[in-house]
């Protein structure tokens, strides 16, 4: 555990909040060591609270890389609005212009950073794979019909009449969990079509276990998702359930999506320091 107080950035990108640390000069803690600590630090109430956490890393092969934790601390591949904020933190701390390229598990990312309403970032993010449309998933004492895709992580959508009036806990939860999608699991998205280039949205997701406010990753998936049911067409803007609106942008060739971007606010929230009793217990 650091015997120092943390410096570090808190910023949010279209309501998906994170703990971004610069840890260049730094030696990786183990992951038994990072899991403790990202799951006491991003604890709402008693320590700093964030959907996730993002590490600054050095790169040979880029700008720089990092390593995307989620609130319960295990390191997962990809987080689409987390490398929204991790280009404006990197922008803003002079790591990295305003367009560049950043190291991630899933893949290089190309980011710019813009002004345009404030401050937005557009990242294009590395290809998905594993579409599966038109799964049977059974719910407890219902079946829905689920597509599956993975956008850098796993995402499973459903279309329903009302997002406000779905239970996205209850059902987020045992889709996650489902045995379809065993070992990892899943996240899982509920989305109503407003129009050819709208989609309403509401997310549960692995790893924070809860509904959150924006999903990057999710968005992309439900909008590669409707159009390859021809519901939508590329541009397609996301309605997440803070309010803000997601912009997702591909091609598509056949049966498969490519340079896929997604665009949105980054704002900066906060700085500080985390210090020793943010870990306690």
């Amino acid at each position: 555990m650091p015997t120092k107080p943390i410096p570090f950035w808190k910023l949010s990108g279209s309501g998906n909040d994170f703990i971004i640390i610069d840890y260049r000069n730094h030696t990786m803690p183990s992951p038994d060591e990072m899991r403790m600590f990202v799951s006491k630090v991003c604890r709402r109430g008693l320590s700093v609270g964030s959907d996730g956490v993002i590490i600054i890393k050095s790169s040979k092969i880029a700008d720089f890389g990092w390593h995307y934790y989620n609130a319960d601390g295990g390191e997962v591949d990809m987080c689409a609005n987390g490398t929204r904020c991790a280009a404006r933190f990197a922008f803003e701390n002079k790591i990295a212009p305003a367009k560049h390229t950043f190291e991630t598990l899933a893949g290089i990312v190309n980011a710019e950073v813009v002004q345009e309403n404030g401050v937005q970032v557009r990242v294009q993010l590395p290809d998905p794979s594993a579409a599966h449309l038109g799964m049977d998933i059974t719910l407890g004492d219902q079946t829905l019909t689920g597509h599956f895709v993975n956008t850098g992580v796993e995402h499973v959508v459903y279309f329903v009449d009302d997002v406000q009036k779905t239970d996205i806990i209850g059902l987020g939860r045992k889709t996650r969990y489902h045995h379809l999608f065993a070992p990892s699991g899943t996240n899982a998205n509920f989305i109503t079509v407003t129009d050819p280039h709208n989609i309403a949205i509401r997310t549960y997701e692995r790893g924070v276990e809860n509904e959150t406010l924006a999903c990057g990753t999710g968005s992309i998936a439900a909008a590669l998702i409707a159009t390859a049911l021809e519901k939508v067409t590329p541009p397609v803007s996301l309605h997440t359930q803070s309010g803000m609106i997601l912009e997702v942008n591909f091609r598509q060739e056949g049966t498969t999506f490519k340079d896929v971007s997604l665009k949105g606010d980054a704002r900066v929230i906060y700085k500080g320091e985390i210090e020793q009793e943010a870990l306690l217990s």
